[in-house]
């Protein structure tokens, strides 16, 4: 369509205008499961959408697990005692009612997935089997294989699309269209056409994912979980919350990066499942070097501990030439590795290790953040009609996740953000003409400028130089000086970002650098968060604040200040129901030599 002149006198771009009452960004287990929620309950004007090819979301690179107290293996497990390790792990960071709307849910998920034709590993008598997973009290994994969100996401959208549920693909959104107070769509453009698009939308559902790939060795991939969802809710006017707290899985692949065949597996999952089946760890001098950080718990402590215990061992000089250890499942029958490690065996094998003869080598790698966007119990912002779930939302995880939670809080705030926005729904609504002319049609002219500009700086190697800043100031070990350097660089990179080299809005570059654009609001608030958090608890780990203090009990939120940069301020912890309180006073703890 064409439009009037903007604010500042310019004609915007044409683009073309989509009304919808639901609006979900994101096409990952948490947007499918949301967008089911709706369409059972009777709401059919939802659009999906993907910034890539249906199906194809990052929830598929989820291989482990999914947690649900099923008791299939250990029947007194119940999901009390899951909240509880899940708020041990967390290190009591976590909103206790978030975690428990999650746990409670779980068993019910878990089965309704079955029923819609997942494709579970089973017991001997046909149950759904449930694995080890770190720091958890029994054996409540659920899984298929270790391709688990692979098989999960294929369930979830075949359910999608026998609803009928209408999707589009390879739709990227660059700004929600909100006034600080409500949100009223979205802008976006199509990334095979070059087309922008305007969204009018009742609610919007952010289930964009997370901000790990803003990390130079990570587990992503490198288009996704940049940031994209934190980054539109608090430009929109939505908190953040935790988002210091920065998971760093202790077995991603430790490859040469100047092997072409090995380089582009650098970082990537070594998933816990290969623990969870009993997979060691040693240092290069063959001792199992967890019996000394973790003698009762070993392998499957929690993550933050693992990844810890390496990094200590690498510093020490007892790692790899490529900044890693050994994991060995080798003293498991082949046969079983195959049936329970699918797709790890399978990739091994194709670069020519058997995991079933000889260990692998593996380090750290940025993971998951157990931060973004803060909402209500209900997955709304403070933005109203705005909702963010799965990865994009904080609380559930506080300042580490447990194993196999990720996949389980997709489907549980797929539910509950699904069951009140069809509640409150009552269609397209209508987009005010102040937010379309002062600030849809001036953003449209904004990223019409951005095409084919003729900057002076490569977008991909400014997306390189974040990363390794968030890699060396912002890491597993992390101290007063080198957090506020890391904000001096980031604030380097952002004055680059102004002045890019850029192709048409189809190209990579033109994607990449609304990528960089986004990663930055992740960086500094990790930065920031890290810096203002003078203790050390879970995955944040202060060398020069190496205790955790009980005053700091509190969670960061980080806002957009009223004369601009971000603000931060804290608030304090609610405390866990009695039920859950019970279960943690009973003090369940996994006993890892069953494995043995």
């Amino acid at each position: 369509m064409d439009s009037s002149r903007n604010g500042d006198g310019r004609m915007p771009p044409e683009y073309d205008t989509v009304e919808v009452s639901v609006l979900i960004i994101g096409a990952g287990a948490a947007g499918a499961r949301a967008a089911i929620e709706l369409a059972e309950r009777g709401v059919d004007d939802v659009l999906v959408l993907g910034k890539r090819g249906h199906g194809d979301a990052h929830t598929t690179w989820a291989r482990g697990g999914i947690n649900g107290a099923l008791g299939t293996r250990d029947p007194e497990d119940d999901w009390t005692i899951h909240a509880a390790d899940t708020l041990k792990e967390g290190h009591f960071l976590n909103d206790p009612a978030k975690v428990e709307t999650v746990t409670e849910q779980m068993p019910e998920r878990l089965r309704e997935l079955d029923e819609w034709g997942m494709d579970y590993s089973r017991t001997d008598d046909g149950g759904i089997d449930q694995r080890y997973f770190g720091a958890q009290s029994y054996r409540r994994t659920a899984f298929a294989g270790d391709h688990t969100g692979e098989s999960m996401l294929d369930t979830l959208v075949g359910r999608a699309r026998d609803l009928g549920v209408p999707h589009r693909e390879n739709v990227m959104i660059t700004k929600l269209a909100a006034d600080g107070d409500r949100v009223y769509g979205a802008v976006g453009f199509d990334m095979d056409t070059g087309e922008f698009v305007v969204f009018n939308a009742g609610a919007v559902v952010l289930a964009a994912g997370g901000y790990a790939a803003i990390y130079d060795r990570h587990t992503s991939r490198e288009d996704e979980n940049n940031g994209d969802g934190p980054a539109l809710a608090y430009d929109a006017g939505a908190s953040l919350m935790d988002m210091e707290f920065v998971q760093f899985h202790p077995t991603g692949m430790a490859v040469d990066g100047s092997d072409p065949e090995w380089a582009p597996w650098s970082g990537r999952l070594v998933t816990e499942a290969v623990r969870g089946e009993g997979g060691r760890l040693y240092n290069t001098d063959g001792e199992r070097f967890m019996r000394r950080y973790s003698p009762d718990q070993m392998e499957l402590d929690a993550r933050d501990v693992v990844a810890r215990a390496i990094a200590q061992e690498v510093s020490e000089g007892r790692g790899t030439e490529n900044g890693g250890v050994y994991l060995d499942v080798s003293h498991r029958d082949a046969g079983f590795i195959r049936e329970r490690l699918p797709r790890m065996y399978e990739r091994f094998q194709d670069l020519g290790v058997d995991m079933a003869e000889e260990p692998v080598e593996v380090a750290p790698t940025a993971h998951y953040g157990m931060g973004g966007v803060a909402v209500d119990g209900h997955g709304e912002t403070d933005v109203t009609d705005l909702f963010a779930i799965g990865e994009t939302m904080a609380g559930v995880h506080g300042a580490n996740r447990l194993g196999g939670n990720s996949l389980a809080e997709t489907v549980a705030y797929g539910v509950v953000a699904g069951r009140r926005v069809a509640d409150r729904i009552e269609g397209p609504g209508t987009m005010p003409e102040r937010v379309v002319t002062g600030l849809v049609e001036p953003h449209l002219s904004e990223l019409a400028a951005l095409a084919n500009a003729d900057g002076t700086y490569d977008v991909d190697a400014l997306i390189a130089e974040l990363r390794e800043c968030l890699w060396t100031h912002a890491g597993i070990r992390r101290d007063e000086a080198t957090l506020s350097s890391g904000l001096d660089a980031v604030d380097r990179i952002r004055g680059k970002a102004a002045d890019v080299a850029v192709g048409p809005v189809t190209s990579r570059s033109f994607e990449y650098a609304i990528d960089l654009g986004v990663m930055m609001t992740s960086a500094e608030a990790v930065l920031r968060g890290a810096l203002e958090r003078t203790e050390s608890r879970g995955a944040h780990y202060r060398t020069d604040y190496p205790d955790s203090d009980p005053t700091w009990q509190h969670n960061i939120h980080y806002r957009r200040a009223d004369i601009g940069g971000m603000a931060t301020d804290t608030q304090p912890v609610a405390t866990p129901s009695e039920a859950v309180q019970a279960a943690l006073d009973a003090g369940h703890e996994l006993d890892y030599h069953q494995l043995e």
